[in-house]
């Protein structure tokens, strides 16, 4: 197995701007590596000017979102020696490399994909009885070098442990008051019909939510601009699946005290509905939340992260499979299994591994969580 640099720690605290600028000081370097990976867009025929403009079209939105957001960026651009325009790409780099390609969008494929399959345990069929939720983030093979942990101290609301691409708000992870989410590639025939806020701020904003209950708002009622998959779980025991259209949200609940969910829609009123269309460039979705949920059942009412970290790193099919190594993808480009992450979020643990497929050391990150969730999980213990 080959050695992996871990991501790294970034701890930020302060006013937005004040955050921004730490940020952006700290990642400084990995952070001018996600913007390059990006500012080609998606196509040879996309050109930087083309991403630029449409990077700076999301400011106004991201600014009616929640304006603290762009004083974030801000910090950060000033922090990197970037502009803000490229901030603002790598927080809408879903979006902006999808409104790259070439129309008619709605009703060709996505040339972009990005994987992932993720799994949620309920109390009831871990050994503990503790709420574990853990995901494999599937994208560019590049972003294990872009990747980075933000612990965020924050005055008005709980403290979060994220990791994400540098220059990014959020993407998977945990707040101290026991909230987690892990996001996966979702695509339909909905797609970019509508203007909408950009997947990364949707994820920060229910970070930042003290209660669960407004944080599922955030994520059912948010237009979006893309559909995507979130499942959210709670410490005290609860978890959802979303699956996000742009302008509705379907559910889907946990079987058996679990949720497992790849890179299509499973919810049978939502296929009623629309056209899936991830299926053309993701088309091993549809067995890698089966294996997943197959090696989690011979062991429920005694399941660990180990057993997830096992059923995340199931190779069959390799390398279409749940644990991707570096491969093409159907469109050329050079895509893996990025990060593996596992979260116990009543002991705010996450443990990370870049590029599993090819590398087994994990790192571990903590955050300190609020006495009403360490209580929970006493007393579950």
């Amino acid at each position: 197995m080959e050695r992996i640099e871990p991501f790294p720690l970034i701890e930020l605290s302060g006013e937005p701007r004040s955050r921004g600028l730490q940020y952006g000081t700290q990642a400084r370097d990995r952070i001018r590596r996600s913007v390059a990976l990006y500012a080609g867009g998606a196509t040879q025929e996309s050109s930087p000017e083309q991403v630029r403009r449409l990077a700076t079209s999301f400011l106004p939105r991201i600014e009616a979102f929640d304006p603290l957001y762009l004083e974030e960026m801000r910090g950060m651009a000033e922090g990197a020696g970037v502009e803000l325009a490229d901030i603002a790409l790598v927080n809408a780099r879903t979006e902006i490399l999808r409104l790259t390609q070439p129309p008619p969008k709605i009703t060709v494929p996505d040339k972009e994909p990005d994987g992932c399959t993720g799994a949620v345990l309920l109390p009831q069929v871990t050994a503990s009885g503790r709420l574990l939720h853990g995901q494999n983030w599937d994208w560019r093979k590049e972003c294990a070098d872009t990747g980075v942990v933000l612990r965020i101290r924050r005055d008005d609301g709980p403290d979060i442990l994220t990791f994400t691409e540098a220059g990014g708000l959020a993407r998977s992870g945990m707040n101290a008051a026991g909230i987690a989410v892990t996001a996966n590639y979702l695509s339909s025939d909905r797609d970019y019909t509508q203007k909408g806020v950009p997947l990364a701020l949707i994820r920060r904003k229910l970070l930042e939510t003290e209660h669960v209950a407004i944080a599922m708002r955030t994520v059912y009622c948010t237009p979006k601009s893309t559909s995507n998959n979130l499942m959210i779980s709670h410490a005290g025991g609860f978890a959802l699946n979303f699956e996000c259209a742009p302008d509705e949200t379907f559910l889907v609940h946990p079987q058996d005290g679990m949720l497992v969910h790849a890179n299509h829609f499973q919810s049978a009123v939502a296929l009623g509905k629309l056209k899936d269309m991830g299926i053309h460039t993701t088309p091993d979705s549809l067995y890698r939340d089966v294996r997943v949920r197959e090696l989690l059942n011979k062991d429920l009412g005694h399941l660990t992260l180990d057993h997830l970290r096992e059923a995340f790193f199931d190779d069959f099919a390799t390398p279409w499979s749940v644990c991707r190594p570096p491969r093409l993808t159907l469109e050329s480009n050079l895509s893996a299994t990025v990060a593996m992450l596992l979260m116990d979020p009543a002991r705010g643990h996450l443990e990370i591994a870049p590029l599993p497929a090819i590398n087994r050391q994990f790192t571990r990150y903590t955050l300190d969580m609020q006495a009403s969730v360490l209580q929970y999980a006493h007393e579950r213990h």
